[in-house]
């Protein structure tokens, strides 16, 4: 059963080293998380399972890895610097600031009484710096909002070194900074994320084809990662939500405790952002079919999902408590592509009988999974830990293993165990695992 209450997630992170509050032996920085030695494993594999699908199965999509800071020409152009704003109000009372379409009623979300509300104003996302050691106009520079402006940047360096032709992506895993106003729902909404995109090129009347197809490609995509479908949806945008440059949105949604929330956005750009740097910089950002004999600015389409709460929602998906012996266990039932650990070798001694043979079969299996060493308490409580983290396969080495060259392979979610030689050991866990 998936997690009903956010604070299990959690308390699971924070216990098990998968996610810590940022600068928390200062009190803590708002909104800010660190992830620890199973967090940033997972977040890893949920980025490269997003690569795997998108670039790696594809022979029409590169991948590249764009500069976090930029100019503020690019900016003006893409019209973050006059569009990319959130509606602000302050409370006069308890004199905290929020979002005026994040407020239901008029009461203040503090709680206080005799409670009144600014005018709302227009607040700017993007975080603004200083390249070099002046300050001045001159000088300034943005953290990126999102990835998808070095794509367009980078679209005729790619296309001429990659010699793809539209249809086709250029792919970006990286850094985004956004100083949200009400940030919040542990990794869900923070002012530092990390952002999956692609930018889809193609011809323009192939437009509303390519995006139907990603809308239900990006879709399938969580559900093939174990997500259960009916925690999913797909919804259109209204008219009045549309970004500035959409001509039609809908978003990969995931019910959360807390209700539905995005977890993607596939957007029709059109050829507004290659059309607005192409006029900002005085360069030729079009195609020449030479099929066709035509030329044009492609359109695209961009599936942009958030690797954070992406990881969020496979954890709430994953967590569950069942029986088992019965005493109680929580387990986190994640796909194996996820999992931070895939394989934990648990010698059921720490007697150096058993030492060497546990280490060796840990060396070769390092060799290709990410895996667990752990010799302490007793083999049960291994059993749970293990569990609790989501690992797959535990395969304990026993003493009779010294004897018949065998190990017992434990399976997480049924806790069925079964004896394997040794000899076969690798080929029986990519067996399981699936890759």
């Amino acid at each position: 059963m998936p997690a009903k209450d956010l604070d299990q997630i959690v308390n699971l992170c924070k216990r098990r080293g998968f996610v810590f509050p940022s600068a928390e032996i200062y009190g803590g920085f708002r909104s800010s998380y660190d992830y620890g030695p199973l967090g940033s494993l997972m977040l890893r594999n949920v980025k490269e399972a997003w690569v795997r699908t998108m670039v790696q199965q594809r022979d029409d999509t590169v991948l590249i890895d764009a500069a976090i800071l930029g100019p503020p020409q690019i900016f003006e152009a893409s019209g973050h610097l006059e569009n990319f704003s959130d509606p602000l109000v302050d409370c006069t009372v308890c004199k905290r600031r929020f979002r005026e379409d994040h407020i239901e009623t008029r009461d203040c979300p503090q709680g206080m009484k005799g409670c009144a509300f600014t005018e709302s104003r227009a607040f700017n996302l993007m975080f603004k710096t200083t390249a070099g050691p002046v300050e001045g106009s001159g000088a300034d520079v943005y953290l990126r909002p999102e990835t998808a402006q070095g794509m367009f940047l980078n679209f005729s360096n790619v296309l001429q070194t990659s010699r793809k032709r539209p249809p086709f992506g250029i792919a970006q895993v990286g850094k985004s900074f956004r100083n949200e106003i009400t940030p919040g729902n542990f990794i869900f909404r923070t002012r530092e994320f990390e952002q999956m995109e692609m930018e889809f090129f193609v011809p323009p009347a192939d437009g509303p084809k390519w995006y139907e197809y990603w809308c239900k490609a990006r879709l399938e995509w969580y559900i093939e990662l174990g997500i259960p479908a009916e925690m999913l949806r797909i919804r259109a945008h209204d008219a009045d939500e549309l970004s500035h440059y959409s001509a039609g949105t809908s978003d990969v949604e995931f019910l959360f405790p807390w209700g539905w929330g995005e977890l993607e956005g596939i957007a029709q750009r059109t050829d507004f952002d290659l059309t607005q740097h192409s006029n900002a910089s005085g360069q030729k950002l079009d195609f020449f079919d030479q099929a066709t004999n035509e030329r044009y600015i492609p359109y695209v389409v961009e599936p942009a999902a958030g690797a954070n709460r992406t990881m969020a929602a496979f954890l709430l998906a994953a967590y569950d408590e069942d029986i088992v012996n019965d005493e109680p266990r929580t387990v986190l039932r994640l796909h194996p592509r996820l999992a931070p650990y895939k394989v934990a070798v648990l010698p059921l001694s720490k007697k150096d009988t058993l030492t060497p043979l546990a280490r060796e079969i840990y060396g070769t299996l390092a060799q290709r999974y990410m895996c667990d060493y752990d010799e302490t308490q007793a083999i049960g409580r291994r059993y749970r830990r293990q569990d609790e983290i989501g690992t797959p396969l535990c395969v304990t080495v026993d003493f009779d293993s010294l004897e018949d060259n065998a190990v017992t392979i434990r399976h997480r979610d049924s806790t069925e165990q079964v004896r394997v030689p040794i000899s076969s050991l690798l080929s029986e866990v990519t067996s399981i695992l699936g890759f």
